[in-house]
């Protein structure tokens, strides 16, 4: 269970992804006894794959309030009704099942492992990632995307180029879990806006193979991030912008 209390010498966690609904993930992290989820979109295959592995759910983990990632949380919540909701504390209206409200800069200790609370709105208002900064994971909801970013459904180019600014700060080595199954998509536009642009070409083909065959893409790693996404690269959030109005709009 989350405490403030941390570890010297924390074992590295287990973490584990399952595809769900369409072009969800949801991500489980676990030490072999109990285990932690971050966005359940529906409670069914996550209950399924702990109880196989006989392991008890601790906490669930809630970077925004989108139904596609809080929707399996109150199902889960019956059959493990002492695990702790961790979720922004400005979204307590829209995760009402929360326990523990965070926001920038808190830190608690999941599983042994320090969490750090990142501030990253742009796609919702209170949008947050976890940071894992010694294991060096990073679990970002919807800001981020392998090669992409989340639509600003609730935040402005301002907010979202500051959020990817700060993700792209983390070291280079930084397992990237975002929750959806973008990345084909995502490069190909990509690569239509630069053709000419080597390290978009030599990933997408990458990731096509790995999709022909049914894997996932994720996790991405912030190196990667920093030389394949344009969002990312994004010079300011005018240039943000502009790139944002291009993917909502390509039909490719």
């Amino acid at each position: 269970m989350p405490d403030h209390a941390e570890a010297e010498h924390p074992a590295p966690l287990q973490v584990e992804l399952l595809p769900v609904l369409r072009d969800n993930y949801l991500f489980v992290l676990h030490d072999g006894r109990r285990a932690a989820l971050v966005d359940p979109a529906v409670a069914e295959p996550a209950i399924a794959w702990l109880k196989q592995r006989h392991l008890e759910l601790v906490a669930v983990l809630h970077t925004h309030h989108h139904s596609d990632h809080i929707g399996g949380t109150p199902a889960l919540l019956r059959e493990w009704p002492r695990a702790e909701v961790v979720a922004a504390r400005d979204d307590r209206e829209r995760i009402p099942f929360q326990t523990r409200g965070v926001a920038e800069g808190d830190r608690f200790t999941l599983l042994g492992q320090p969490v750090e609370v990142l501030a990253v709105p742009g796609h919702t208002r209170a949008h947050i990632a976890f940071h894992l900064p010694l294991q060096g994971e990073l679990f970002c909801g919807d800001t981020l995307f392998a090669a992409g970013c989340g639509r600003l459904f609730e935040g402005t180019p301002e907010q979202m180029h500051r959020s990817l600014q700060r993700l792209a700060a983390l070291p280079e080595t930084t397992r990237v879990w975002c929750a959806h199954e973008y990345t084909e998509a995502n490069l190909h536009w990509a690569a239509a806006l630069r053709p000419g642009d080597g390290a978009i070409a030599e990933r997408l083909s990458a990731v096509r193979i790995i999709r022909s065959q049914a894997g996932p893409t994720i996790p991405s790693s912030i190196g990667e991030e920093r030389r394949t996404n344009l969002f990312l690269r994004a010079a300011d959030p005018r240039e943000l912008a502009d790139l944002r109005r291009s993917k909502n709009d390509w039909v490719g």
